[in-house]
């Protein structure tokens, strides 16, 4: 009953599977950007506690949730009957780089509670190089998806 409810469901939870998947991939770019600007600012000014808000409100009030909605949909996807070839290796390859994704955003997470406690160590250079691991990833999950080369 539930899965077939799934399936007659599932291009209707696919679309807010991608859509959520869009504004968590959109967070996980943009915050290591206010990271960078924020490096730039001197600690305890105006700019660092706007900085602070903007990160804040990102992460809380879109990063996070689409997160949580891109894992409920993708799971809910993953056990629609027949979607998924569970011998194929695409999909694993797919999940490791989603768990990889949701690492990249608790460490974002942990470098905005830095900012927030005006103890972050890290350089503008290490941000410009942690704003390319989401890419990457991304790039991984997009082909196992849609290429499925194994």
């Amino acid at each position: 009953m539930i899965g077939s409810a799934l399936l007659a469901a599932h291009l209707w939870i696919k679309a807010a599977h991608v859509a959520a998947i869009i504004a968590w991939m959109a967070g996980l770019f943009y915050l290591p950007r206010l990271f960078i600007y924020h490096c730039e600012v001197p600690r305890g000014s105006a700019e660092s506690e706007r900085f602070k808000v903007m990160e804040r409100r990102l992460l809380r009030q879109i990063m996070n949730p689409a997160m949580i909605a891109s894992w409920v949909f993708g799971l809910l996807l993953v056990a629609t009957p027949g979607l998924i070839d569970w011998h194929a290796g695409w999909w694993h390859v797919k999940l490791l780089a989603v768990v990889l994704m949701t690492g990249a955003h608790g460490a974002q997470s942990s470098w905005r509670r830095a900012f927030l406690e005006d103890r972050n160590t890290k350089s503008a250079r290490f941000y410009r190089f942690a704003n390319e691991v989401p890419t990457v990833l991304m790039l991984v999950i997009v082909v196992m998806v849609i290429v499925r080369p194994f």
